[in-house]
């Protein structure tokens, strides 16, 4: 990997390229990936989500769909725009079509899992928020709310993981 494309006194995600390019020593047994890194990944993945996860739920709550046909719309949607954000990038680096979507599955699911078990456990659990319709707060509180705490509980989840050189790290070496 070419570094001189990124500015020098920068730590561009260097931890994250530890452990899984040849020539490069793992950072594993020194703390692993840097917080930043970490942040940086996980906003990726929610990004992705919360597009997905949005849309489901705005869809199902619309169409008046029940609370379990709403949820498995909105999560499906969820892991396929968080996919697809690691899939067209890594296309965008040359990769074939086979190889990005492996590299987008091994660079995703367990993130992406952890966030939507996370969220949509909070949306389940805030009273209310189940049957709450598009133009109440509490249907997007509950939902805004628990991106906010699915990004907390996968952050340190991305980090353990790309300081690994699983997770996100595997996209890393198509940048």
């Amino acid at each position: 990997m070419n570094h001189s494309d990124h500015p020098t006194g920068t730590p561009h995600d260097q931890d994250a390229h530890a452990g899984h390019l040849p020539g490069h020593a793992s950072h594993a047994g020194h703390g692993g990936a840097s917080w930043a890194t970490a942040v940086k990944a996980t906003l990726h993945c929610l990004t992705g989500c919360a597009i997905g996860e949005i849309l489901g739920m705005v869809i199902g709550t619309a169409l008046g769909w029940g609370n379990v046909p709403t949820m498995t719309v909105a999560i499906v949607l969820a892991f396929l725009f968080g996919y697809s954000f690691t899939l067209f990038a890594v296309r965008r680096a040359g990769l074939d079509l086979k190889s990005a979507v492996k590299v987008a599955l091994a660079a995703d699911t367990v993130s992406i899992a952890v966030m939507e078990l996370v969220d949509n456990a909070i949306i389940a659990f805030t009273p209310g928020a189940m049957d709450a319709e598009l133009a109440d707060g509490l249907f997007w509180s509950a939902l805004l709310g628990g991106f906010a705490v699915a990004f907390l509980i996968t952050t340190p989840v991305n980090k353990w993981m790309i300081g690994r050189g699983k997770g996100h790290a595997v996209v890393h070496a198509y940048h």
